[in-house]
């Protein structure tokens, strides 16, 4: 038989001994574990990366049952959140910054319904739209910080409040500020910011500006967004479960945090 050449989402070395411990819920020699950790995830990154269904990841990759199977542990004990939040922080010290942030940057996009995801869809009358919506905070690197997935048709300012809270659980209350666009403007908005201590800061446009503008501060998460736009599992809203798609994207993020090798501050 042919031996495996990989595919170019599979996880490096280096990046295997970085994660590995997040990901190893049992032993890695226990009785139960019929394919090897290293090759499920390889499997998982294949699937987001190039937005295959389940049952059409390749031959040479584990079977996708035992793939699904080992994902949904993952998913369910939010390994890949954790993840993200020790590799953001590598990746802040190294720029310089402190590990944790003190603003962040709040906004959402729109993800196409499919036949899966539709019984909770909604119609985003804004986009024109009918799908789920991925709410996000990031730091003013871009990193994702917190995430929650709605239907569509659910306001961004109401999604204040869970974002807020969720950010400084994870930053251990250092957030003071979030900047946002003319979607989160209102009292109620402001006031739920201001329940977890957070001063909510509307970037508006220019007066009389029509169009496309690079707004300060605000660019920042919509060049995440574009990061998130080139994982094809993320394009459009294939899940059945909220939390998949919510997890899948704390994955995208972890993928292009090992990508840069920010891991390697931890090596002696």
């Amino acid at each position: 038989m042919a031996q495996r050449s990989g595919y170019p989402s599979d996880v490096t070395d280096d990046e295997w001994t970085f994660v590995a411990p997040y990901l190893a819920l049992v032993r890695e020699d226990a009785s139960q574990r019929q394919h090897a950790l290293r090759a499920v995830f390889n499997a998982l990154r294949y699937l987001v990366k190039t937005g295959c269904g389940w049952r059409y990841l390749p031959h040479d990759l584990p079977p996708w049952p035992a793939v699904y199977q080992q994902w949904a542990r993952w998913r369910d004990n939010r390994c890949f959140e954790h993840m993200m939040a020790d590799l953001r922080e590598l990746a802040r010290v190294l720029a310089g910054r402190e590990a944790e942030p003190t603003a962040v940057i709040l906004d959402s996009r729109t993800v196409q319904s499919t036949p899966e995801s539709g019984a909770r869809a909604g119609y985003d009358g804004a986009k024109r739209r009918k799908g789920s919506k991925v709410h996000v905070a990031v730091d003013t690197l871009g990193h994702l910080l917190a995430a929650v997935v709605t239907p569509a048709n659910v306001t961004d300012r109401g999604q204040v409040d869970a974002l807020c809270e969720r950010v400084q659980q994870v930053t251990g209350q250092k957030v003071q500020v979030a900047y946002v666009d003319q979607g989160y403007t209102g009292e109620d908005a402001a006031y739920a910011a201001a329940v977890h201590d957070i001063d909510l800061q509307v970037i508006a446009k220019p007066e009389g500006q029509t169009g496309f503008v690079l707004l300060p501060r605000r660019w920042v998460v919509e060049r995440s967004f574009g990061w998130a736009a080139r994982f094809r599992r993320l394009a459009r809203d294939y899940e059945r479960l909220a939390l998949t798609m919510h997890q899948f994207h704390f994955l995208a993020f972890v993928t292009l945090l090992l990508a840069k090798g920010v891991f390697r501050a931890t090596s002696p």
